[in-house]
């Protein structure tokens, strides 16, 4: 139920866009940030709320990340301009970064069978399926029948609902021996994500060469060097940089980025696409991307059975190319393209997001110690939240810099390069060499 409301939230926004951006008299870069505030504040708070749980109990760092989110759920639905929106979703993000990390942390300590848990972790990536085909559609819904507010109350009923359920039924757990705080680390994590991305988003506007847009990346770019310096020399980082030794664990950790940067890319560009440029209305525009949700529907389940089975190598590649030829329909798209073509494109991606899911979080939460659970899964989850936000930053800037409503058609062939992205670091990490990297010491052996 967690997962839900968290994957709802995107697509329900994503469908709400327009509609915001006429009611609250929105720029493009306003829409980014409508998106891209709840992301990177959740990407930078993810391992820390990990390793919080991990100290002092999940469960009630899970039921307060509940209260907070469905908290910022309702405060967004009331919000007076774009500024107190942005805001409001700040804090939903600081909620929403309570959950997932906390979440798959019980289920790891739950499941620790590796096959049981990877098809354990196959149910949960098909909850993102389901909200995904849930949320354009209730999203359509809710805009055209009582205005984009409306998207926030959803959540509220299914928040109070996970809260009731998980004082009932979810067992307090902590780690043995949990991490202590680095606030150094979380203030260069933050800076980090916020200079970059900032300096994507306003670059179109402020110019790509002015004194902000330079000095945005530049103090990115510095936090990020102090970061690598600095995460070494503790003796409890905030990121375990040790873990990158191992090729699986640093691929799954890159596939997570492409792949979460070509869904929020993708999210964000389809949107402007069917609202703007082919003219149709939210409810419409939700039932089109109807056939990409199924398709992930029905691939998450299956990508947890073939991890079981037979590894990752398998539903990585079928995830790269699938995503890959998604995007090739769509390169051509006009306001008059056929619906077919469309549909042909959203299949393949749904499918190959699908099945790109199970095998990244598998690796990530087999590649650390059972005992730091919830910093292992926050990793991976930083991983999918970063990628999430650089994919809309990046397709918005593009959008912006173009006289296209839509930008063209180069969205879609970035979106096609992160798919080959995908594909080509799927295969790279996980050959006998990137095996062999994993043996000296971090990562439980996955089947071959």
């Amino acid at each position: 139920m967690s997962l839900l409301i968290i994957s709802l939230d995107v697509t329900i926004v994503n469908i709400a866009l327009p509609a915001i951006g006429e009611e609250l008299d929105a720029p493009l870069s306003g829409l980014q940030w409508t998106i891209d505030a709840y992301t990177l504040v959740l990407a930078s708070l993810l391992v820390l709320a990990g390793s919080t749980a991990d100290r002092i109990g999940r469960r009630k760092v899970f039921q307060a990340g509940l209260a907070l989110f469905t908290l910022g759920s309702l405060l967004c639905s009331v919000a007076p301009s774009l500024g107190w929106l942005i805001f409001f979703r700040m804090l939903q993000a600081v909620g929403g970064s309570m959950l997932n990390p906390v979440a798959m942390s019980i289920i790891t300590n739950t499941f620790t069978e590796p096959k049981e848990r990877a098809r354990a972790i196959g149910v949960w990536g098909a909850v993102t399926g389901f909200s995904m085909a849930l949320g354009p559609l209730a999203g359509g819904v809710l805009v055209h029948s009582f205005g984009w507010r409306s998207i926030f109350w959803i959540n509220v009923p299914v928040g109070i609902a996970a809260f009731l359920l998980a004082w009932r039924f979810i067992p307090e757990s902590r780690a043995d021996h949990p991490r202590r705080l680095d606030p150094v680390g979380q203030v260069l994590v933050l800076t980090v994500l916020a200079g970059i991305t900032y300096a994507i988003i306003e670059g179109p506007d402020a110019g790509w060469t002015s004194a902000q847009t330079v000095s945005c990346f530049a103090l990115g770019l510095a936090a990020l060097g102090g970061l690598l310096w600095w995460e070494p020399r503790r003796a409890e980082p905030l990121i375990e940089l040790k873990f990158f030794r191992s090729a699986p664990f640093s691929g799954a950790t890159l596939i997570a980025v492409c792949a979460f940067a070509a869904l929020g890319g993708f999210l964000f560009l389809n949107t402007l696409y069917l609202q703007t440029e082919r003219g149709l209305s939210a409810l419409h525009a939700g039932l089109y991307t109807l056939p990409m949700a199924a398709m992930t529907v029905i691939a998450s389940p299956l990508s947890g059975r073939l991890v079981a089975a037979r590894g990752t190598r398998l539903p990585l590649t079928i995830a790269g190319t699938a995503m890959a030829l998604g995007m090739l329909p769509l390169t051509t798209a006009g306001a008059d393209t056929p619906v077919w073509p469309l549909f042909l494109g959203y299949l393949l991606f749904g499918f190959g997001f699908g099945m790109v899911n199970t095998p990244i979080t598998n690796t990530a939460v087999s590649g650390m110690p059972r005992a730091q659970a919830g910093v292992a899964a926050a990793i991976a989850s930083t991983s999918r939240q970063v990628g999430s936000a650089l994919g809309v930053a990046v397709i918005g800037a593009v959008v912006a810099s173009a006289a296209s409503p839509t930008g063209g058609h180069a969205g879609w062939w970035i979106l096609f390069a992160l798919g080959l992205a995908v594909l080509t670091l799927g295969r790279f990490s996980t050959g006998r060499w990137a095996q062999a990297t994993a043996e000296h010491g971090y990562a439980e052996k996955l089947p071959a």
